[in-house]
This record gives C-alpha cells, structure tokens and sequence, in this order.
C-alpha cells in the first residue's frame, strides 16, 4: 500500500486531543456527575481513553476496572497496569471467569464467538455496575474502524454512556498514543480483543488495520465509490467486502428501532439532547 495513502489520516494530535478531553469534561459534568469509569484492557484504545479521561477529569476521579477472564494473557493485565502506574488513576481487578463461566458451563457445547461475546457482555455488565457504584458514567473504548466493521460485541464492548474515539480511525488512535507516550508494550503489541488465546483482531478480520483504514476513509469520508478506491492499488474484491461489512453491520450502530403508531415517537420524532431539561 502506498505510504501517501494512509498519510492522509494523519491528525493534529494537540488539537484533537484538547478537542476530546474538553468533551469528555463537558459530556459527564453536564450530568451533574464528575467520575468515569472505563474497562482497562492492556490495548491501545483503553489506554489512550485513559489517558483522555484523566486529563478531562483528574486521576482522583476515573476508575479503571480490569477484567480479566482465566485464558487472558498475563501481558495484558501488565500493560494496564502500565497505564495505571503512568496515570495515577484508580483501579480493580476484577476476574470475570466465575460469572462467565456460571453461563458456559450451562451448554455441552459453545463455540468461540458466544463465548467471546460472553465475555464482552460479562465485562459490560461490571462496567455498568461499577459506574451505580461510583457514582460515574461509562466511557467507551471502541474507535471508528472497528465501529463501522462492527468489529464488537452489540451491548458488549460496544456499549458505553458516551464515546470520545469513536470518531478516530485506528491509526489515529495510534497516533495519540504515542503523542500520550502510552508504553511501547502497548503500542507494538498486535491489536487483540485477547478473547481467546492466539486472538488477534487482524488475522481475524483477514486485512490489516491500516488497509482498513485507508478504506474506510475513503468510502464514508471522501466518498469514493468502490472502483476508485480500486485503482488505488487495492483489490475490489477487499474493498467490496468491507463495505458490505459495514451496511451488514449497521444495526450495531442504531438505538432499538421502536413502531411507530403515535403522533411522537422516542428517536423518531422526540428528539432532545442528553443533556435536555438540566
């Protein structure tokens, strides 16, 4: 792939990140609330939200839960402990594999995708429970790429109170990250979701991050059609098949879909800010 291409995703990163950190500040305290709480993986994605949310809110008032399941890599708990210690955030280690298990252990047989989803959805539902606890809202982790790929657990990782990368591609996220310094273990590291052992995102979606990317950004930001992209030295077939993954995917990215049968209807017609009324 040629380098001019993904040069076009290079970012402001001093810019940007002031941008995100007055928006997380201004998206939670505007609720009356002044904590985050956020799933602290030992990926690129967690940690640079870390690092965001500290700066937005002060160290005293994020908690960053890990949660680990037995078959995760210890390396994964070490570099976010790595964030941890950089930061001066609050954190809990919190083993998902008894809850998770209690599920699994209902089915004779349950291939890996339930279980991963499983797991997701177990690590959401502590996130949750801990925000009632601390009084704090969920912040997201999932970025741009993996957003449109539908790359995620619907009602799992995918869920949050708000999001601020989900507008960041993955080599953007990158690029923050180092803007950030998040440790190098964390930044040369293969992206993971570290679901089961082996996992990795990229052999899994059967491109890399960076084709994505480029992609990705000119499909839905240049809007380019799918033969230009082409003679960008990509093959159709990869490029089709992305964005059929995206339109496959879209019901991931929407709020339930309610019938409409009255004059006003909850995100139809009855549509507020958040923040509306406060």
């Amino acid at each position: 792939m040629d380098k001019k291409l993904i040069e076009k995703l290079k970012i402001n990163c001093e810019i940007v990140s002031s941008y995100l950190i007055e928006f997380l500040r201004q998206e939670i305290t505007k609720t009356g609330i002044i904590k985050a709480v956020l799933g602290l993986s030992g990926g690129i994605d967690s940690a640079v939200v870390a690092y965001l949310a500290k700066e937005a809110l002060g160290k005293e008032n994020v908690y960053a839960i890990l949660m680990p399941y037995k078959l995760s890599s210890k390396e994964s708990v070490e570099d976010a402990l790595k964030v941890v210690k950089d930061t001066g955030i609050n954190y809990k280690i919190f083993e998902i594999t008894k809850p998770a298990d209690a599920y699994i252990d209902q089915f004779d047989d349950i291939d890996k995708l339930r279980k991963g989803n499983i797991f997701a959805r177990m690590r959401m539902i502590t996130l949750f429970d801990h925000s009632s606890l601390y009084k704090a809202l969920v912040v997201g982790t999932s970025n741009k790429t993996e957003l449109l790929l539908g790359y995620g657990t619907w009602y799992g990782d995918m869920a949050s109170s708000l999001n601020p990368i989900g507008d960041l591609y993955k080599n953007q996220i990158y690029q923050l990250a180092r803007y950030f310094k998040v440790p190098e273990s964390i930044i040369e590291k293969k992206p993971s979701a570290d679901l089961w052992v082996g996992q990795s995102d990229e052999d899994e979606l059967g491109f890399s991050y960076d084709e994505a990317d480029v992609i990705l950004y000119h499909l839905y930001d240049l809007h380019y059609t799918i033969d230009d992209i082409a003679s960008l030295g990509f093959s159709r077939e990869l490029v089709k098949g992305i964005a059929n993954r995206v339109k496959r995917n879209q019901f991931k990215r929407l709020p339930p879909i309610i019938a409409k049968v009255s004059k006003r209807t909850i995100n139809i017609d009855f549509r507020y800010l958040r923040d509306w009324g406060l």
